[in-house]
C-alpha cells in the first residue's frame, strides 16, 4: 500500500519537489466567514486561498485537468480549494470528482475545506475516492474562536461570536474522526494569529491528532484587504514566531513545512505556478506534449528520485550538539537555487548542521493586493528590499543564483552572508558550513562559487 502523501506535494516535504498539483476553482460560495479573509478575485499581484482568476463549472474543470496533463507530466495530484468552501457547494464539487474519476482515473484527489459539513458528507467523500482532506482548524475552544470568526451559516441560520465557534469547532472535530475512520488522510491548517490563537496551536494540535489526524500545518496570518481584521489594525506574525509556535507543535504532530498558502487556482509545481505568473500574458514557447504512456515513463522516472532523496536522507544521522548554520534559499522551485535575489519571490529556509538538512519554513516576500487600481509604488523596492532583510535576519547565509552589490551589503550589514550560486539545493546547503567559515573569517559581500 502506498503510504499517505505519496506522489502529493502538499503532503509530502520530498514529493513537492517532484510532483505537482493543479486546484480547479469549482466551489464560490462559503458558509463562514474569518475574519482574516476576503475573498477577492483575478489580482495576479498575490498569492492567497480564496484567490482566483475564474470560478470553472465541472465541465471545464474536467476540461481544463485533461489539457494540463499533456503538457505536465507530473500533476498527480487535483483538489478543490475554493474560492470558497467545496462542502457548501457539494453538486459541483462531487460532480466534478465523479467526471474526473470517470475520464482522468489514476489521479490522487482531495479537497480543503473549513470543516463545518465535512461529517455529513462523509460517505460522499469516501466514496469518490477522495484519498486527502484538508480541514482548516484554528481553535478547539470556542473562547479562543469567537475572536477568528465573524459568522457562521449553517440551515438557514446565522450563528456569531462564541456560538458560531462552538458550532464550527463541533462540526470540525466530528468531521476529523470520520475521515480517520473511513481511512482517509487527514492534515490540519491552522492560520497562526498572534495574540489570538499562537498560544493556544499546541492544544489544536493534541486534539486533531486524538481524532486520526496526522499532519499539522501552521501558517502565518495574511490579512486580506478589506477584511475585519486589516480594519482593526492586525498585525502578521513574525517568522521567528511562527518557527516558535510551530516547534511547539511539532512535539505532538509532523510539521508541513513548505506550505505556499495557494490560491484556489493554483498549477504545477509547489513555487513554480503557472496560474498566476502566465496569467495576462500569451506565451509564445513551444510546450512538450506527453502521450498517456510517455507521461507513466516520466512518473516512474520522478518515483526514483524521490526514493533517492528519500534514501539518502535517511542515511544521514544528526548529531545533538553539532554546530549549524541557517540559510536561505532564492528559488522557484524544483529543488534548485534558481532564481536571482531581487526576483525571488519566496525563501526556503533551512538549518544545517554537518550533514543534516532540516527545512523550516517557507517566507514569501510579496506585495499583496492593497485593494487600489494602481498596485505600483515609487519606493516599492526599497522597501522591499529592507523587509526581505528583516525578514532573514536570523539567517547567516543566503543562496541565490543573483544579487546586485547594494542589496548584498545590506544583507551584510544583517550579518547575512551572501553565496551565489546556481544548482541543486541539497548539495549547495552542505556546502554551506564551508561557506560560513569563509564569511565568519572576515570576508564579506558575496561569494560567487563556480
Amino acid at each position: 500500500m502506498e503510504p499517505i502523501g505519496f506522489r502529493h506535494p502538499c503532503y509530502d516535504e520530498d514529493a513537492h519537489h517532484y510532483f505537482a498539483r493543479m486546484h480547479v476553482a469549482v466551489a464560490p460560495a462559503c458558509n463562514i466567514r474569518c475574519k482574516y479573509c476576503n475573498r477577492k478575485y483575478d489580482c495576479v499581484s498575490e498569492s492567497r486561498p480564496g484567490v482566483v482568476s475564474k470560478v470553472l463549472s465541472p465541465e471545464q474543470a474536467c476540461a481544463s485537468v485533461e489539457e494540463t496533463l499533456q503538457t505536465l507530466p507530473q500533476l498527480t495530484v487535483v483538489g478543490i480549494a475554493g474560492p470558497g468552501d467545496p462542502l457548501a457547494n457539494p453538486d459541483a464539487t462531487f460532480t466534478t470528482f465523479g467526471l474526473l474519476n470517470g475520464q482522468i482515473p489514476g489521479l490522487s484527489l482531495c479537497l480543503s475545506t473549513n470543516g463545518l459539513r465535512l461529517a455529513e458528507f462523509a460517505d460522499e467523500i469516501a466514496a469518490a475516492g477522495i484519498n486527502h482532506v484538508t480541514v482548516t482548524v484554528n481553535a478547539v475552544d470556542p473562547e479562543v474562536g469567537q475572536h477568528i470568526y465573524d459568522w457562521v451559516a449553517d440551515k438557514g441560520k446565522i450563528y456569531r461570536g462564541k456560538d458560531a465557534a462552538k458550532l464550527l469547532i463541533e462540526r470540525q472535530l466530528e468531521g476529523i474522526k470520520a475521515m480517520a475512520e473511513r481511512g482517509v488522510g487527514c492534515k490540519i491548517n491552522s492560520v497562526l494569529i498572534p495574540g489570538v490563537n499562537d498560544g493556544h496551536l499546541p492544544a489544536v494540535a493534541e486534539k486533531v491528532k486524538e481524532l486520526g489526524a496526522f499532519t499539522h500545518n501552521i501558517m502565518p496570518l495574511i490579512i486580506s484587504p478589506g477584511s475585519p481584521y486589516e480594519k482593526a489594525g492586525m498585525k502578521e506574525p513574525s517568522p521567528l514566531r511562527v518557527l516558535e509556535v510551530q516547534e511547539k507543535c511539532a512535539e505532538v504532530l509532523p510539521i508541513m513545512r513548505h506550505c505556499r498558502q495557494c490560491r484556489a487556482d493554483a498549477v504545477g509545481l509547489l513555487g513554480e505556478d503557472t496560474s498566476v505568473a502566465d496569467k495576462g500574458k500569451r506565451s509564445t514557447a513551444v510546450k512538450r506534449v506527453y502521450t498517456p504512456e510517455q507521461r507513466e515513463e516520466k512518473l516512474k522516472e520522478l518515483d526514483q528520485l524521490l526514493e533517492a532523496r528519500r534514501s539518502s536522507k535517511s542515511a544521514v544521522v544528526h548529531k545533538p550538539g553539532t554546530p549549524s548554520v541557517r540559510v536561505a534559499v532564492a528559488t522557484r522551485g524544483g529543488g534548485k537555487v534558481n532564481v536571482h535575489f531581487g526576483h525571488a519571490k519566496e525563501f526556503l529556509i533551512y538549518e544545517v548542521a554537518g550533514k543534516s538538512i532540516k527545512l523550516l519554513g517557507v517566507r514569501k516576500v510579496q506585495a499583496y493586493c492593497n485593494g487600489t487600481a494602481d498596485c505600483s509604488n515609487a519606493d516599492g523596492k526599497r522597501t522591499i528590499l529592507g523587509d526581505t532583510a528583516t525578514m532573514l535576519a536570523d539567517c547567516e547565509i543566503l543562496l541565490c543564483s543573483g544579487i546586485g552589490e547594494s542589496p548584498s551589503l545590506r544583507l551584510k550589514e544583517k550579518g547575512i552572508a551572501t553565496v551565489v550560486r546556481k544548482g541543486d539545493i541539497d548539495e549547495l546547503l552542505l556546502e554551506s558550513v564551508k561557506f560560513h567559515q569563509y564569511f565568519a573569517g572576515g570576508c564579506g559581500g558575496a561569494m560567487t562559487v563556480s
